[in-house]
């Protein structure tokens, strides 16, 4: 019903257009992608690494691009049993120096896949394990400079199982969705991966398609 309702609108654009489930998109034009002549390795560890490229844009401009690949991450919006509340941890962050609300979520492990690093995650920090799982969205915070692909999930119901065993997580509490736009708004939510989760519940909520 989402996809209905955003696309009802024709998209008119000056290239060809094709049709992907419902929405028309454009068409990528040969030749209009970034050719990469040579990267080099800057630094390198366990959680991130930094690459100098050599590119070449389409108007023929020629320079160095900083390439930065972090690992994937993994992140649940948790409902409670009514679907009207979303479980948020209040937690601070040193690098931008900030308090924030924000999804349970974590790094996808070698050896797992996304949802059950989602799943890990939610027991982990929060100790409810979640009654079911939808992917939401896949997508990358910084897609100019960085990789590093953010799953989203759904949570629709959690069971308590226990205590969190991840201490050092922030406060976790049940926070009505109807204050969720406040929230955004007066930048209590500033975390991208909790913004686009939150965001995207709230969109299909609205749509009467919360499935």
């Amino acid at each position: 019903m989402l996809a209905a309702t955003a696309t009802s609108a024709a998209v008119t654009t000056n290239a060809a257009t094709f049709r992907l489930e419902g929405i028309a998109m454009p068409e990528s034009p040969p030749g209009d992608e970034w050719q990469v002549i040579g990267v080099r390795p800057v630094y390198d560890s366990k959680w991130v690494r930094l690459e100098l490229a050599e590119v070449q844009l389409p108007s023929g401009q020629h320079f160095e691009h900083h390439k930065v690949t972090m690992p994937a991450a993994a992140m649940t919006v948790v409902l409670s049993d009514s679907g009207d509340d979303v479980l948020l941890s209040w937690r601070h962050r040193f690098v931008p120096e900030t308090w924030n609300y924000e999804l349970p979520g974590g790094l996808v492990e070698d050896d797992e896949d996304a949802e059950s690093t989602a799943v890990r995650e939610v027991v982990e920090e929060t100790g409810y394990r979640p009654r079911s799982m939808r992917h939401l969205v896949t997508f990358e915070p910084m897609i100019g400079m960085v990789s590093s692909p953010h799953h989203l999930y759904l949570a629709k119901g959690a069971t308590r199982e226990g205590h969190p065993t991840e201490k050092d997580e922030g406060q976790f509490e049940w926070i009505p969705l109807a204050r969720i736009p406040d929230l955004i708004t007066s930048g209590k939510v500033i975390n991208s991966g909790t913004l686009v989760g939150l965001l995207q519940v709230l969109a299909l909520r609205d749509s009467d398609d919360p499935e």
